[in-house]
């Protein structure tokens, strides 16, 4: 027996490593993963990607998207709507999916010509096919970014809205990472 053998054992039993078919020592899978240049996890998302600045998307970027992966799914929304205090909706700011697992990120401001070939955006709460910046009507509200890897692409669901995109992925989510802004209004 081989003297580093007791030590895969325990690396496996562990969950520290795991294995190929053929009994060869595999890489762990390095976790989804969703950051943004504009604001760090749990601060404030800046004025200019709201309604009292220029109301464009805040710049993306992920890593750590599985193999299997067919698409990605990004979801932005407030649960906190209409008031952090006592919230009774969840409102959807930005509803992109069928981007290509071989993306990295979304730049500061896409807009949907600039989406790359095959995505798609859903209806938000406003009932538009476009991202709406955070614009609370009461206190500091949360802002989640949800971005899910798929092990399907969705195909034209014609401008579907939050409801029927999480119906649509059930049982199709091989990931998820979240990032999480907040922002309060100023005036």
């Amino acid at each position: 027996m081989r003297r580093d053998r007791p030590l895969l054992l325990m690396a496996l039993l562990c969950g520290m490593l795991d294995m190929h078919a053929d009994g060869s020592p595999a890489e762990r899978a390095q976790a989804l993963t969703l950051t943004s240049p504009a604001f760090a996890a749990g601060n404030a998302i800046p004025s200019r990607y709201t309604c009292e600045g220029q109301g464009m998307s805040p710049p993306l970027a992920w890593k750590g998207v599985p193999a299997g992966a067919k698409s990605l799914l990004l979801i932005e929304e407030d649960p906190d709507a209409p008031d952090p205090a006592a919230p009774r909706a969840t409102w959807a700011h930005w509803l992109v999916y069928d981007l290509p697992p071989t993306l990295h990120g979304l730049p500061e401001g896409v807009s949907h010509a600039a989406l790359p070939a095959g995505a798609r955006e859903g209806r938000n709460d406003w009932k538009q096919t476009s991202y709406g910046g955070p614009c609370p009507p009461i206190g500091r509200h949360r802002y989640v970014h949800e971005l899910y890897a798929l092990d399907v692409v969705l195909g034209d669901l014609h401008l579907p809205d939050e409801h029927a995109l999480e119906t649509a992925m059930r049982g199709h989510v091989i990931a998820r990472a979240e990032l999480v802004g907040t922002y309060q209004k100023q005036r």
